[in-house]
């Protein structure tokens, strides 16, 4: 199998200089192999670039990737932010917001860079700038992980998030206080619509789900702040709120960066969006890359510096400190403001996460399809596709039921895959482009590089030492 892939993809030419069939970005339109040696058989080579659904349409143009970017760049975490706040304080919470914002921008200005870095090669598959970068081994090492996490893994949690507010959702519109419907019904009636929204075929043709999953997260973040700046007696609203911060331990200060951290998720698809784009030599896919960029960073900033200072000023230490389930203080708006408030809450963040759900899924549904393709050396079918698409999303279902405290360790393992935002694009950088030793650029990206890399093994240290302390509800297959 292992021989198999490396003679389809042609990754050893990558250790010897040359460019492998499936990074080059003008590609046959006939679908048949293309010969890759004298004698045919095992060498034979095909087109994947144009069979596989992230790069099977290359009509992108800058609003469909900023649709793109605004869906999974306004994630559920977004949300979490005033639980950091209510760690870390005015300050520091504003101060780690705002590196780690800028941080981010900086790395993804890395990625969009190193798109088309090697003349005749477009890397649109994060994994594939890894091993381009550090090697065959190294580089399937250090990127298949986070970049698997943060695709299945981040459905996963979409399901038991989104579950839980379809449940939370139903309990605010009874009238008895009395929710008919289990956890894994709200599960399964989650997964089920989200399978549905996933059967598009290419990572192009979801940017109206990513518009609607954009206007969505706005709205909900936009609600959840501008309510208590609107309300007639805001002064009732902070009645005996405290903005005291009594734990001041390395454990809880470094949790509550990690909940800052993980918000920052999400460079596992920038090259991925990117290569939906077209290219030229007079107009490359970075400069309207950067373009989409910028005009979705400046709608999040607009969505996540508002809501963590707004909301962490309305209730201060009414929040839960280290974050616990999503959204567990949008219980306050029903309390504090109305049932009609809260119900467009919940129900724009659910209509958020289905809508989030795709995009997220599709480095998965990619990286199965070329295993298909592999070994069947055709194109995926329509319903081969389909069936495909429905195995990953049961098996998200499957993981989700049995693992519902997933959320609670999205600190220890997000710190893992931070290193996919944080760490690996400035030694990528360092790597392909080789600046001068020592120059301004060289020692900006050791720098970036190696602070992403101690900050991920503190958060992993610090999230270790707290289930160590606080234990976890283990609830297998209790949702």
């Amino acid at each position: 199998m292992s021989k198999t892939l490396a003679k389809l993809f042609d990754l050893e030419s990558q250790e010897s200089g040359s460019s492998p069939l499936f990074m080059t970005p003008t590609l046959s339109t006939n679908p048949q192999s293309i010969s890759g040696d004298k004698d045919g058989g095992d060498g034979e080579r095909i087109p994947v670039e144009e069979w596989l659904p992230i790069t099977e349409s290359r009509k992108g143009n800058v609003y469909t990737a900023t649709f793109h970017l605004l869906c999974s760049g306004i994630g559920l975490q977004v949300i979490l932010l005033p639980a950091a706040f209510a760690a870390l304080g005015w300050v520091w919470g504003t101060i780690i917001l705002t590196v780690g914002f800028i941080w981010k921008l900086y790395t993804s200005w890395l990625l969009v860079h190193l798109h088309e870095a090697v003349p005749g090669i477009r890397f649109s598959r994060y994994v594939r700038l890894a091993i381009h970068s550090f090697g065959v081994k190294f580089g399937k090492l250090l990127g298949i992980f986070p970049v698997m996490y943060l695709s299945g893994g981040a459905c996963t949690i979409l399901v038991i998030t989104g579950g839980k507010s379809i449940q939370q959702l139903l309990y605010i519109l009874s009238e008895n206080d009395k929710v008919q419907l289990t956890s894994v019904q709200c599960f399964l009636i989650f997964s089920c619509i989200a399978m549905i929204m996933s059967q598009f075929p290419n990572l192009n043709s979801l940017f109206g789900v990513s518009l609607i999953g954009g206007i969505m997260g706005m709205a909900y973040c936009t609600v959840i702040w501008i309510l208590p700046v609107t309300t007639s007696d805001p002064q009732k609203i902070q009645i005996s709120v405290s903005y005291t911060t009594t734990d001041r331990s390395f454990v809880h200060i470094f949790n509550a960066i990690g909940l800052i951290a993980i918000v920052f998720r999400g460079n596992n698809l920038v090259l991925e969006i990117q290569g939906t784009l077209p290219s030229d030599s007079k107009n490359p896919s970075s400069k309207t890359m950067w373009r989409a960029v910028m005009i979705s960073h400046m709608f999040i900033a607009i969505c996540m510096f508002p809501l963590s200072v707004i909301v962490y000023w309305a209730h201060g230490d009414k929040i839960p400190a280290m974050g616990g389930p999503v959204g567990n203080y949008l219980r306050l708006y029903e309390q504090e403001y109305s049932r009609r408030a809260a119900c467009f809450i919940h129900l724009t963040f659910i209509f958020s996460c289905l809508c989030t759900y795709p995009i997220n899924l599709m480095p998965a549904c990619d990286n199965a399809e070329m295993v298909y393709i592999t070994k069947k050396q055709k194109p995926c079918s329509i319903t081969v596709r389909i069936l495909l698409r429905v195995f990953l999303s049961l098996v998200c279902f499957s993981i989700a039921v049995g693992f519902p405290f997933l959320p609670y360790l999205a600190v220890l393992i997000g710190a893992i895959a931070l290193l996919v935002t944080f760490t690996y694009p400035s030694f990528m950088w360092i790597s392909i482009k080789k600046p001068q030793r020592k120059s301004p650029m060289w020692l900006l990206n050791v720098l970036v590089g190696c602070l992403g890399a101690s900050l991920s093994v503190l958060l992993l240290v610090a999230s270790a030492m707290r289930l160590a302390d606080k234990g976890l509800h283990a609830n297998f297959f209790k949702p």
